[in-house]
């Protein structure tokens, strides 16, 4: 790992994640409509979610940051509902302009969540947590994987 900050490498999978989501709705722009980089984009965000709920989130919210954490789990709640109707729709194989429009309404959210959860978030995570703690999530960031069943705390879906 490159990153010598947390907040540098969780950027970096916003980017990555982001970038696969945009891929496929070229894809899709094109008539070309292979799902692989939208159901690898999905696979990162639910493992990001992931992360940040069980590592970064606990740490935070005992340093007193429960408002801001609340609103992330609230958002974090609406992506994997988002991503839980983009799986619907790639199952019954929806128009591509449905599943467009869904690419497109699952950008906006990561937009204004990440928004937030880069200058707020983020930077309290390189701060507050320990050398231990932040050792072992750059650890789970290289090969960490989300335990199967696992959901995150605000998901209706």
């Amino acid at each position: 790992m490159t990153e010598s900050t947390l907040s540098a490498a969780l950027e970096r999978e916003h980017r990555e994640i982001d970038g696969g989501i945009e891929t496929y709705a070229t894809l899709l722009a094109a008539d070309s409509a292979d799902p692989a980089p939208l159901l690898r984009a999905m696979t990162g965000l639910r493992r990001h979610i992931y992360l940040e709920e069980e590592f970064i989130f606990p740490p935070l919210q005992a340093a007193g940051m429960t408002m801001p954490v609340f609103v992330m789990l609230r958002e974090h709640g609406e992506l994997w509902d988002a991503m839980a109707e983009l799986d619907e729709l790639l199952d019954s194989d929806a128009e591509p302009q449905t599943l467009q429009d869904a690419c497109t309404g699952l950008l906006a959210r990561l937009d204004a969540h990440n928004s937030k959860e880069e200058p707020i978030i983020y930077p309290q995570a390189d701060a507050q947590l320990s050398d231990e703690a932040t050792a072992r999530l750059h650890t789970f960031l290289a090969e960490g994987t989300t335990p199967h069943g696992w959901r995150c705390a605000q998901a209706t879906r």
